[in-house]
């Protein structure tokens, strides 16, 4: 069987579309191409953890009672929120000024709410510090990694192109 070309195997979205679309991560990947690789994947583990609860929320909002109903839809859509930011952000980690900054203040935010809330009778404290508290960590890797922060080069950019 003849050997795929690398450039066919592991594509990767090339966030700079000045260079075209596609990019390949083989061994003469840039620095940076490498980091953003390493970004993309903590992204869509994100997304896909965040796919995976949607999916698991959809029963028990199904089921919750009638005073619980209207919160537990508002987590399950919140579910389906964070795994398309997670995969915008995944795909093109320097276009979205601010995106990654919501996405950061909203992990810790939780993570700290639940340690907060760890001594009291909150139930799933514990798992939304320890869940939450990974995904700020991942999503601020992954920024640093991606150099998420750049996205906010082009919005000065494209509003000195409008005046």
């Amino acid at each position: 069987m003849p050997a795929i070309p690398s450039s066919i195997i592991e594509p990767i979205w090339d966030p700079n579309p000045k260079r075209g679309h596609m990019i390949t991560s083989g061994a003469g990947a840039t620095t940076q191409e490498r980091r953003d690789r390493a970004a993309m994947v903590l992204m869509l583990l994100a997304a896909l953890g965040a796919l995976f609860a949607f999916v698991g929320a959809i029963a028990s909002t199904a089921t919750a009672s009638p005073e619980t109903q209207v919160v537990e839809g508002w987590r399950m859509y919140g579910f389906a929120v964070f795994a398309g930011l997670f995969t915008l952000l995944a795909l093109r980690p320097r276009h979205y000024a601010g995106v990654w900054e919501l996405v950061i203040f909203h992990k810790a935010a939780m993570a700290m709410t639940g340690l907060m809330l760890l001594g009291g009778a909150a139930v799933g404290a514990a798992t939304v510090a320890l869940v939450d508290g990974i995904l700020a960590a991942m999503t601020v890797a992954a920024y640093l990694l991606a150099r998420g922060y750049t996205g906010w080069t082009s919005l000065r950019v494209g509003s000195a192109r409008a005046r």
